[in-house]
């Protein structure tokens, strides 16, 4: 790449294309599962500033969900702490696989800290598909531009949100709040490289109303380790290895 290529010019550009990434349907639909987000917020007694800080500091969505939940069910620090640390488990396998793409020979580590503060699924999900047509050197700059817009956006729209959630019906905020799973569904499956992911999410869906019945508090992790747990032997015995 020229110099030209890496200088602050192009760095900006690179920037500016990742903010425009954000306007658009994967945009969309999670600054609408943020209406409801701050509709619950709301419910749940919290105040304006608190529901604007945990937006910006506790990025994934889910595990805002989360510690709204402990703050409804009257939770101590250490035990929502640990909830919405355990939620956030999930995410390890985006930033391990993410960061090595954003890495480049004179890329700061704090860069990488730094923006791995804005990996979530929609922003994972964008950067994976953008970065195959983005030279190495300026993919921190498009996910700068990219994961930062994303938070400013849904600040934002918290915020406007919380204050007119009085004149806002609550089916249309949950309606609103269960585009998410959807999302993450679809774009999970679009961005699948492997047929083992896509059995994964299959087994996981078809066990889910099983595991419900028999252990509710615990279906969703019952139901992700047994359906990745199935796709990953699947996988192997495709691949005839032993």
């Amino acid at each position: 790449m020229s110099a030209a290529g890496r200088s602050a010019p192009g760095r900006l550009r690179w920037f500016l294309r990742g903010a425009a990434a954000c306007f658009s349907i994967p945009g969309l639909i999670l600054a609408s599962a943020f209406v409801g987000f701050a509709g619950l917020a709301r419910e749940a007694g919290l105040t304006l500033a608190q529901t604007v800080f945990m937006t910006a500091t506790v990025w994934a969505l889910p595990a805002k969900v989360v510690l709204v939940g402990a703050v409804i069910a009257g939770n101590g620090l250490l035990a929502a702490a640990f909830a919405v640390a355990l939620s956030s488990v999930r995410l390890t396998p985006m930033v391990v696989s993410l960061v090595p793409e954003m890495r480049a020979p004179r890329t700061r580590g704090w860069v990488l800290y730094l923006l791995s503060h804005f990996i979530a699924v929609t922003s994972w999900v964008i950067a994976m598909r953008a970065f195959r047509d983005i030279p190495r050197p300026m993919r921190t700059a498009y996910y700068g531009g990219l994961g930062g817009t994303l938070v400013a956006i849904n600040v934002g729209v918290v915020a406007i949100v919380f204050v007119i959630a009085e004149r806002l019906p609550p089916l249309v905020s949950a309606g609103l709040f269960l585009l998410t799973p959807l999302y993450f569904l679809t774009s999970l499956w679009g961005s699948a490289r492997e047929r083992a992911s896509h059995v994964a999410m299959l087994v996981g869906l078809a066990l889910g109303p099983l595991f419900h019945l028999i252990v509710p508090d615990l279906a969703l992790l019952a139901a992700g380790l047994t359906g990745g747990g199935l796709a990953y032997a699947w996988h192997r015995m495709r691949r005839g290895r032993p």
